[in-house]
């Protein structure tokens, strides 16, 4: 499966549009992990455990986009948009949405 925030292949016309996949993932972060990023936040340097989190939730939603393609014969996405976006009380959730146009190539 090839997937890409192109719009096109270069050398691998579409030979057919299946439609709109979306891919959605909302993962939560826990109180350890929000207390070593404050941490970090004062004396400076990256979240790796927040890094973590976030490519976690990119790749499942990824994963879950992927998968609905499939499931409609393509054999690629293409156009591919990632949102990020925290939801819940004080932020304390993380949502990835992806979405793209399954194709086959």
């Amino acid at each position: 499966m090839i997937l890409t925030t192109t719009p096109q292949i270069e050398g691998r016309p579409i030979q057919r549009y299946l439609g709109v996949v979306t891919g959605e993932t909302i993962i939560g972060a826990n109180f350890v992990k929000d207390f070593f990023a404050g941490i970090r936040d004062i004396v400076g340097g990256r979240s790796a455990s927040y890094e973590n989190v976030l490519r976690e939730a990119k790749e499942t939603s990824m994963r879950e986009m992927m998968d609905r393609a499939m499931a409609m014969g393509a054999n690629a996405v293409v156009g591919i948009d990632i949102d990020y976006e925290t939801i819940g009380a004080n932020g304390s959730m993380l949502m990835v949405a992806t979405s793209g146009t399954a194709v086959v190539i």
